[in-house]
C-alpha cells in the first residue's frame, strides 16, 4: 500500500485551508452608493443617472440610498465609520468633505476619514426667485434685499452645502440681507420658494431648471462669472452686475479611509466608465450639469486640497455659521 508522506499532507491541508478562506474577489455582492440629500435633488439625480451603468462595470447592483441631514454630514459619517471593503460609497460635495468641517469642529468625522477616488461632475447654481415676488434681474433682487433687511427668506439644501455658501456670497458683495431657511434636500429647499414658503434660492441646476421652465420658478443667473455653456440662456454673474461673484460646486465619489488600493482602482475605473457614457453625459447636461472627471485618486486629492481653501475661506469671510 502507498503511504501518504505526512509532512505533504500538512502542507495541502494548510494550503486548502488557505484557499478556502481567501475572501471572494471584488466585487461580489450588491454595493450601497450613500448620498446626503433627499431624492429629486442633485445629488440624487447624479447618482441615479450614473447607479446603472456603475453597477454594470462592477457587474454587481448598485443601491442608492438617501441619508439626509445636517448638511450632508450624516451620509458622509456613516461612509467614514463603514468597512473599508469597498461596498459603502459615499458621492459627496464641498459641503461634507471641507464646509462642514470647517463649521462644526465637532463632527464626529474628519475629512481624512474618507479616501477621493474622483471627482464626477461640476455646475454652476441658479439664482431663482418665486415670479410672485416680481423680481425679474439681480439688480431687483439686491434692490428689494437692501429695502428690506431680512425680509426675503432664502431656501437652501441645508447649513454648509454649497447654496448656503453661494447665498452668503451674494450677501457680503452686495450689502444685501435675507433670512436663511435651510432643509433636508434641494428638492424640499425648491419646492419652499415654489410654495411661496420662501422667496429666493441658488438652487442646483437640476433642482431649478426644470421648475423654471416649467414657470414655477424665474431664473435670474447662474453662479459663475460668465455664461454657462450648460445654462446659455442666463447670464453670468458679471453680466448681472456683480463682476466678482464666482461660483461653481462639484460632486465626487469617496470611499472610506483604509481601503485597499486595488479596490479604489476598480471604483475608480468604473466610476469613469459610467460617467463617460454618452446616455449619462447627456441627462446631466440636460439639467445643466457638466461630466468633470478627474485623472486618477491622486489627483483629485490634490484638488481637494486647493479646492478647500477657497470653501473654508468662503466660511470664514462670509461669517457663516451653523444655525
Amino acid at each position: 500500500m502507498r503511504r501518504t508522506n505526512p509532512a505533504l499532507a500538512l502542507a495541502l491541508a494548510v494550503f486548502a485551508g488557505t484557499a478556502w478562506s481567501q475572501p471572494a474577489a471584488y466585487p461580489s455582492k450588491p454595493i450601497r452608493l450613500v448620498i446626503g440629500f433627499a431624492p429629486a435633488g442633485a445629488a440624487d439625480f447624479v447618482a441615479r443617472s450614473m447607479s446603472d451603468a456603475f453597477a454594470k462595470a462592477l457587474g454587481q447592483p448598485v443601491v442608492v440610498d438617501n441619508k439626509p441631514g445636517n448638511g450632508s454630514s450624516i451620509a458622509a459619517d456613516i461612509v467614514a465609520k463603514a468597512p473599508a471593503d469597498g461596498y459603502t460609497l459615499l458621492i459627496a460635495s464641498p459641503s461634507s468633505i471641507s464646509v462642514n468641517p470647517a463649521l462644526n469642529p465637532k463632527l464626529s468625522y474628519t475629512p481624512a476619514d474618507l479616501a477621493p477616488v474622483t471627482k464626477m461632475t461640476t455646475s454652476p447654481l441658479v439664482l431663482a426667485v418665486n415670479p410672485a415676488t416680481g423680481i425679474r434681474s439681480v439688480p431687483e433682487l439686491i434692490a428689494v434685499a437692501r429695502k428690506d433687511p431680512g425680509k426675503l427668506n432664502y431656501s437652501t439644501s441645508g447649513n454648509g452645502s454649497a447654496p448656503h455658501l453661494g447665498a452668503a456670497l451674494f450677501m457680503q458683495l452686495t450689502d444685501a440681507q435675507m433670512t436663511h431657511v435651510p432643509y433636508r434636500g434641494g428638492a424640499l429647499a425648491i419646492q419652499s420658494v415654489i410654495a411661496g414658503d420662501t422667496q429666493v434660492t441658488f438652487g442646483t441646476s437640476p433642482s431649478v431648471l426644470p421648475q423654471a421652465s416649467g414657470g414655477r420658478l424665474r431664473a435670474l443667473a447662474v453662479s459663475t462669472r460668465e455664461r454657462s455653456p450648460l445654462v446659455p440662456d442666463l447670464p453670468g454673474m458679471k453680466e448681472a452686475g456683480l463682476p466678482d461673484y464666482n461660483l461653481e460646486f462639484w460632486y465626487g465619489m469617496f470611499v472610506p479611509a483604509g481601503t485597499p488600493p486595488a479596490i479604489v482602482k476598480k471604483i475608480y475605473d468604473a466610476t469613469l466608465a459610467a460617467m463617460q457614457q454618452p446616455s449619462v453625459k447627456a441627462a446631466l447636461a440636460r439639467e445643466g450639469t457638466e461630466v468633470s472627471l478627474s485623472a486618477s485618486p491622486e489627483q483629485f486629492a490634490g484638488f481637494l486640497v486647493e479646492d478647500g481653501k477657497f470653501w473654508v475661506n468662503l466660511v470664514k469671510s462670509a461669517k457663516v455659521k451653523v444655525e
